[in-house]
Protein backbone atom coordinates (compact mmCIF):
# COMPACT_ATOMS: atom_id res chain seq x y z
CA UNK A 1 0.00 0.00 0.00
CA UNK A 2 1.32 3.49 -0.99
CA UNK A 3 0.59 6.62 1.06
CA UNK A 4 1.39 10.01 0.31
CA UNK A 5 0.89 13.31 2.26
CA UNK A 6 -1.24 14.62 -1.08
CA UNK A 7 0.10 18.32 -0.43
CA UNK A 8 0.75 20.56 -3.65
CA UNK A 9 4.23 21.91 -2.74
CA UNK A 10 5.24 24.99 -4.85
CA UNK A 11 8.59 25.87 -2.27
CA UNK A 12 9.11 27.40 0.87
CA UNK A 13 8.18 31.12 -0.79
CA UNK A 14 5.19 29.94 -2.84
CA UNK A 15 5.67 30.25 -6.47
CA UNK A 16 8.49 32.27 -7.52
CA UNK A 17 7.67 32.71 -10.91
CA UNK A 18 6.46 36.46 -10.41
CA UNK A 19 9.92 37.72 -8.94
CA UNK A 20 12.22 35.20 -10.96
CA UNK A 21 10.33 36.98 -14.33
CA UNK A 22 10.85 40.65 -12.86
CA UNK A 23 14.93 40.07 -12.36
CA UNK A 24 14.42 38.50 -15.88
CA UNK A 25 13.30 41.15 -17.28
CA UNK A 26 15.70 44.04 -16.15
CA UNK A 27 18.68 41.98 -16.68
CA UNK A 28 17.06 41.66 -20.60
CA UNK A 29 16.45 45.26 -21.06
CA UNK A 30 20.33 46.16 -19.45
CA UNK A 31 21.74 43.54 -22.10
CA UNK A 32 20.16 45.01 -24.97
CA UNK A 33 21.63 48.54 -23.85
CA UNK A 34 24.98 46.62 -23.22
CA UNK A 35 24.68 45.19 -26.55
CA UNK A 36 23.87 48.53 -28.56
CA UNK A 37 26.52 50.08 -26.59
CA UNK A 38 29.75 47.38 -27.64
CA UNK A 39 28.36 47.27 -31.03
CA UNK A 40 28.12 50.82 -31.78
CA UNK A 41 32.09 51.38 -30.06
CA UNK A 42 33.51 48.35 -32.32
CA UNK A 43 32.20 49.42 -34.99
CA UNK A 44 33.28 53.16 -34.83
CA UNK A 45 36.87 51.85 -33.58
CA UNK A 46 37.06 48.59 -35.87
CA UNK A 47 37.87 46.86 -32.91
CA UNK A 48 37.09 42.67 -33.46
CA UNK A 49 37.71 42.06 -29.79
CA UNK A 50 34.66 44.72 -29.00
CA UNK A 51 32.31 43.45 -31.49
CA UNK A 52 32.99 39.73 -30.09
CA UNK A 53 32.11 41.38 -27.19
CA UNK A 54 28.92 42.93 -28.38
CA UNK A 55 27.77 39.43 -29.33
CA UNK A 56 28.40 37.82 -25.70
CA UNK A 57 26.31 40.71 -24.57
CA UNK A 58 23.70 39.48 -27.27
CA UNK A 59 23.89 36.12 -25.92
CA UNK A 60 23.04 37.27 -22.72
CA UNK A 61 20.31 38.90 -23.84
CA UNK A 62 19.24 35.69 -25.53
CA UNK A 63 19.70 33.95 -22.67
CA UNK A 64 17.59 35.73 -20.65
CA UNK A 65 14.50 36.24 -23.26
CA UNK A 66 14.94 31.86 -22.96
CA UNK A 67 14.85 32.21 -18.93
CA UNK A 68 11.46 34.59 -19.57
CA UNK A 69 10.60 31.81 -21.69
CA UNK A 70 11.11 28.83 -19.44
CA UNK A 71 10.35 30.47 -16.42
CA UNK A 72 6.58 30.88 -17.76
CA UNK A 73 6.74 26.81 -18.32
CA UNK A 74 8.01 26.35 -14.79
CA UNK A 75 4.69 26.10 -12.78
CA UNK A 76 6.02 24.18 -10.06
CA UNK A 77 1.97 23.22 -9.25
CA UNK A 78 1.43 19.64 -10.54
CA UNK A 79 -1.65 19.37 -13.34
CA UNK A 80 -2.69 16.60 -14.96
CA UNK A 81 -0.37 16.11 -17.49
CA UNK A 82 2.63 16.67 -15.00
CA UNK A 83 1.67 15.52 -11.93
CA UNK A 84 5.33 15.76 -10.70
CA UNK A 85 5.23 19.56 -11.02
CA UNK A 86 7.48 21.49 -14.04
CA UNK A 87 10.56 22.51 -11.79
CA UNK A 88 12.87 20.37 -14.88
CA UNK A 89 11.70 23.57 -17.45
CA UNK A 90 13.89 25.84 -15.61
CA UNK A 91 17.02 23.39 -15.47
CA UNK A 92 16.54 23.17 -19.39
CA UNK A 93 16.85 27.04 -19.77
CA UNK A 94 20.00 26.73 -17.15
CA UNK A 95 21.30 24.29 -20.27
CA UNK A 96 20.58 26.94 -22.74
CA UNK A 97 22.13 29.52 -20.98
CA UNK A 98 25.58 27.24 -20.97
CA UNK A 99 25.31 26.67 -24.95
CA UNK A 100 25.52 30.32 -24.77
CA UNK A 101 28.66 30.36 -22.65
CA UNK A 102 30.31 28.16 -24.60
CA UNK A 103 28.84 29.60 -27.60
CA UNK A 104 30.71 32.95 -27.07
CA UNK A 105 33.85 31.58 -25.51
CA UNK A 106 34.54 29.78 -29.27
CA UNK A 107 33.46 33.32 -30.53
CA UNK A 108 36.28 34.72 -28.78
CA UNK A 109 38.37 32.10 -30.15
CA UNK A 110 37.62 32.31 -33.53
CA UNK A 111 37.81 36.00 -33.56
CA UNK A 112 41.40 35.72 -31.72
CA UNK A 113 42.76 33.50 -34.71
CA UNK A 114 41.04 35.60 -37.64
CA UNK A 115 43.05 38.69 -36.21
CA UNK A 116 46.29 36.99 -36.28
CA UNK A 117 45.23 35.63 -39.67
CA UNK A 118 45.01 39.38 -40.76
CA UNK A 119 48.18 40.27 -40.01
CA UNK A 120 46.83 42.10 -36.12
CA UNK A 121 45.46 45.57 -37.58
CA UNK A 122 45.75 48.70 -35.47
CA UNK A 123 42.38 49.84 -34.18
CA UNK A 124 40.99 53.26 -33.83
CA UNK A 125 40.44 53.93 -30.06
CA UNK A 126 39.69 57.12 -28.99
CA UNK A 127 38.70 58.29 -24.97
CA UNK A 128 35.15 58.26 -25.49
CA UNK A 129 35.03 54.46 -26.82
CA UNK A 130 36.94 53.52 -23.55
CA UNK A 131 34.22 55.63 -21.14
CA UNK A 132 31.78 53.86 -23.08
CA UNK A 133 33.26 50.76 -22.11
CA UNK A 134 33.72 51.61 -19.06
CA UNK A 135 30.02 52.49 -18.10
CA UNK A 136 28.97 49.10 -20.12
CA UNK A 137 31.38 47.53 -17.02
CA UNK A 138 29.94 49.10 -14.37
CA UNK A 139 26.24 48.08 -15.76
CA UNK A 140 27.58 44.52 -16.04
CA UNK A 141 28.85 44.57 -12.43
CA UNK A 142 24.91 46.10 -11.19
CA UNK A 143 23.52 42.99 -13.17
CA UNK A 144 26.01 40.45 -12.56
CA UNK A 145 25.36 41.37 -8.70
CA UNK A 146 22.08 42.27 -8.52
CA UNK A 147 20.90 38.43 -10.62
CA UNK A 148 23.53 36.95 -8.04
CA UNK A 149 21.53 37.97 -5.06
CA UNK A 150 18.02 37.35 -6.23
CA UNK A 151 19.13 34.13 -7.30
CA UNK A 152 19.91 33.07 -3.77
CA UNK A 153 16.92 34.90 -2.45
CA UNK A 154 14.60 33.05 -4.67
CA UNK A 155 16.84 29.76 -5.32
CA UNK A 156 16.38 29.72 -8.60
CA UNK A 157 18.79 27.83 -10.49
CA UNK A 158 18.04 29.81 -13.70
CA UNK A 159 18.76 33.14 -11.92
CA UNK A 160 21.75 31.67 -10.71
CA UNK A 161 23.13 30.41 -14.34
CA UNK A 162 22.43 33.75 -15.58
CA UNK A 163 24.08 35.75 -13.08
CA UNK A 164 27.04 33.52 -14.01
CA UNK A 165 27.00 34.64 -17.65
CA UNK A 166 26.69 38.15 -16.70
CA UNK A 167 29.73 37.66 -14.81
CA UNK A 168 32.01 36.27 -17.42
CA UNK A 169 30.66 39.11 -19.52
CA UNK A 170 32.25 41.53 -16.59
CA UNK A 171 35.70 39.58 -17.67
CA UNK A 172 35.14 39.52 -21.07
CA UNK A 173 34.67 43.34 -21.29
CA UNK A 174 37.56 43.72 -18.79
CA UNK A 175 39.65 42.05 -21.36
CA UNK A 176 38.51 44.42 -23.91
CA UNK A 177 39.37 47.29 -21.92
CA UNK A 178 42.64 46.37 -21.17
CA UNK A 179 43.41 45.08 -24.83
CA UNK A 180 41.99 48.80 -26.18
CA UNK A 181 43.65 50.89 -23.33
CA UNK A 182 46.86 48.94 -24.85
CA UNK A 183 46.12 49.95 -28.34
CA UNK A 184 45.51 53.71 -27.21
CA UNK A 185 48.32 54.54 -24.86
CA UNK A 186 50.74 51.49 -25.62
CA UNK A 187 50.54 51.40 -29.31
CA UNK A 188 50.25 47.48 -28.69
CA UNK A 189 47.63 45.87 -30.84
CA UNK A 190 48.14 42.13 -30.08
CA UNK A 191 47.90 42.77 -26.23
CA UNK A 192 43.68 41.93 -26.42
CA UNK A 193 44.36 38.67 -28.73
CA UNK A 194 46.60 37.68 -26.19
CA UNK A 195 44.52 37.69 -23.70
CA UNK A 196 41.23 36.51 -24.95
CA UNK A 197 42.40 33.16 -25.00
CA UNK A 198 42.49 32.42 -21.04
CA UNK A 199 39.31 34.70 -21.19
CA UNK A 200 37.56 32.16 -23.65
CA UNK A 201 39.08 28.84 -21.15
CA UNK A 202 37.55 30.79 -18.17
CA UNK A 203 34.20 30.73 -20.37
CA UNK A 204 34.27 27.23 -20.63
CA UNK A 205 35.06 26.54 -17.03
CA UNK A 206 31.86 28.48 -16.41
CA UNK A 207 29.93 26.39 -18.91
CA UNK A 208 30.93 23.18 -17.09
CA UNK A 209 29.75 24.59 -13.66
CA UNK A 210 26.60 25.23 -14.66
CA UNK A 211 26.10 22.04 -16.57
CA UNK A 212 27.52 20.35 -13.13
CA UNK A 213 24.99 21.80 -11.00
CA UNK A 214 22.13 20.99 -13.67
CA UNK A 215 22.63 17.90 -15.20
CA UNK A 216 22.20 16.31 -11.57
CA UNK A 217 18.86 17.73 -11.74
CA UNK A 218 17.71 16.27 -14.93
CA UNK A 219 18.98 12.87 -15.02
CA UNK A 220 17.04 12.65 -11.35
CA UNK A 221 20.89 12.26 -9.33
CA UNK A 222 20.30 11.38 -5.88
CA UNK A 223 19.30 14.54 -3.67
CA UNK A 224 19.66 13.59 -0.14
CA UNK A 225 21.43 10.58 1.09
CA UNK A 226 19.35 7.24 2.28
CA UNK A 227 21.58 7.53 5.59
CA UNK A 228 20.37 10.93 6.31
CA UNK A 229 16.06 9.95 5.09
CA UNK A 230 16.55 6.57 7.00
CA UNK A 231 17.60 8.05 10.48
CA UNK A 232 14.86 10.72 10.07
CA UNK A 233 12.16 7.83 9.71
CA UNK A 234 13.43 5.81 11.92
CA UNK A 235 13.12 8.60 14.82
CA UNK A 236 9.45 8.80 14.43
CA UNK A 237 7.51 6.33 17.11
CA UNK A 238 6.02 2.86 15.74
CA UNK A 239 8.05 3.19 12.90
CA UNK A 240 10.02 -0.72 12.84
CA UNK A 241 11.92 -0.59 9.34
CA UNK A 242 12.42 1.17 6.39
CA UNK A 243 14.40 0.53 3.02
CA UNK A 244 14.71 0.48 -0.61
CA UNK A 245 14.93 4.86 -0.16
CA UNK A 246 15.34 6.84 -3.09
CA UNK A 247 15.10 10.49 -3.63
CA UNK A 248 15.77 12.66 -6.26
CA UNK A 249 15.11 16.47 -7.03
CA UNK A 250 16.77 19.61 -5.60
CA UNK A 251 17.16 20.01 -2.36
CA UNK A 252 15.46 23.50 -0.82
CA UNK A 253 13.00 23.28 -3.83
CA UNK A 254 11.00 20.46 -4.62
CA UNK A 255 12.43 16.81 -3.59
CA UNK A 256 10.64 13.45 -3.89
CA UNK A 257 11.12 10.69 -1.67
CA UNK A 258 10.24 6.82 -2.32
CA UNK A 259 10.73 4.51 0.63
CA UNK A 260 9.33 1.01 1.80
CA UNK A 261 8.22 1.01 5.51
CA UNK A 262 7.43 -1.48 8.40
CA UNK A 263 5.50 -0.09 11.21
CA UNK A 264 4.06 -1.54 14.45
CA UNK A 265 0.56 -1.16 13.83
CA UNK A 266 -1.93 -3.72 13.51
CA UNK A 267 -5.04 -1.51 11.55
CA UNK A 268 -4.87 0.60 8.54
CA UNK A 269 -5.66 3.79 10.83
CA UNK A 270 -2.78 3.39 13.01
CA UNK A 271 -0.62 2.74 10.22
CA UNK A 272 -1.70 5.59 8.40
CA UNK A 273 -0.94 7.92 10.91
CA UNK A 274 2.51 6.75 11.62
CA UNK A 275 3.02 7.49 7.90
CA UNK A 276 1.58 11.09 8.15
CA UNK A 277 4.15 11.64 11.20
CA UNK A 278 7.10 10.64 9.08
CA UNK A 279 6.11 12.88 5.96
CA UNK A 280 5.60 15.56 8.16
CA UNK A 281 9.20 15.11 10.12
CA UNK A 282 10.60 15.16 6.30
CA UNK A 283 9.00 17.88 5.22
CA UNK A 284 10.34 19.76 8.20
CA UNK A 285 14.16 18.49 7.69
CA UNK A 286 14.50 18.65 4.17
CA UNK A 287 11.07 20.43 2.47
CA UNK A 288 9.30 21.46 0.73
CA UNK A 289 9.05 17.24 0.08
CA UNK A 290 6.51 15.25 -1.53
CA UNK A 291 6.66 11.59 0.09
CA UNK A 292 5.49 8.24 -1.13
CA UNK A 293 5.25 5.00 1.01
CA UNK A 294 5.11 1.74 0.34
CA UNK A 295 3.49 -0.23 3.82
CA UNK A 296 4.80 -3.83 4.30
CA UNK A 297 4.37 -6.57 6.66
CA UNK A 298 6.85 -6.82 9.36
CA UNK A 299 7.97 -10.12 7.90
CA UNK A 300 9.58 -7.48 5.30
CA UNK A 301 12.51 -6.16 6.93
CA UNK A 302 15.44 -5.27 5.37
CA UNK A 303 18.59 -4.71 6.62
CA UNK A 304 19.55 -2.12 3.11
CA UNK A 305 18.03 0.90 3.29
CA UNK A 306 18.79 2.06 -0.25
CA UNK A 307 19.03 0.66 -3.79
CA UNK A 308 22.09 -1.25 -4.63
CA UNK A 309 21.33 -1.71 -8.27
CA UNK A 310 21.25 -4.57 -10.78
CA UNK A 311 24.25 -7.12 -11.24
CA UNK A 312 24.44 -8.64 -14.95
Amino acid sequence: MATSNGRIVTGRGGDRRNNVRRVLTVALALNISMSLLKLTVGLVSGSLAVIADAMHSATDALSSLTGLITNNLSDPRPDRDHPYGHHKYEAIGALGIAGFILFTALEILLRSGERVLEGLPAIRVTGQELLLLLLVLGLNLLLAGYEHNEGRRLDSALLKADAQHAASDVWTTVVVLVGMAGALWLKVSWLDVALAIPMALLLIRVCWQVLRRTLPWLVDHIAIAPEAIHAEAMGVPGVINCHDIASRGVLGQQVFIDMHMVVEADDLATAHSITELVEERLDRSFGPVRCTIHLEPKDYVEEGITYTGTHG
